[in-house]
């Protein structure tokens, strides 16, 4: 399953926005106002949990300088990516789109759809409004 956001119109340079993205501590400021728990267990790993939802550990899987970072489940029972993809279309601004892919049998799928595109949304506008 592969799910993407609204692009983020950002008044701040690519670089400012990536060292933003790769502090992890940054992304209790992105979560839904739904948010019951933060936390972040070491600089590449934090784990949060919505109202009405399983806690979920997010860990860093890569990140390109500038250009994009990609956070992945903790954990090999579901396993998925969230990818910001950053992008500078004029000096001073940057644009960022996130990407959810997860590995989810069709069932799954369509379960945690709806509440994965509202999240993304979320987490987009909140980076749009930064």
């Amino acid at each position: 399953m592969y799910l993407e956001s609204p692009v983020s119109s950002i008044d701040k340079p690519r670089e400012e926005v990536y060292a933003f993205l790769t502090d992890l501590r940054n992304f209790e400021r992105l979560m839904p106002e739904n948010i019951q728990t933060f936390e972040v267990l070491d600089a590449d790993t934090f784990r949060f949990a919505l109202k009405g939802m399983p806690e979920i550990v997010l860990k860093r899987k890569e990140q390109v300088p500038v250009e994009k970072v990609v956070l992945g489940a903790a954990s090999d029972k579901l396993p998925f990516t969230l990818t910001a993809d950053i992008r500078e279309p004029g000096p001073g601004r940057s644009e960022v789109t996130l990407s959810f892919e997860g590995a989810f049998n069709a069932m799954m799928a369509m379960m945690v759809k709806g509440p994965i595109t509202s999240f993304l949304n979320t987490l987009s506008q909140n980076l749009g409004a930064l």
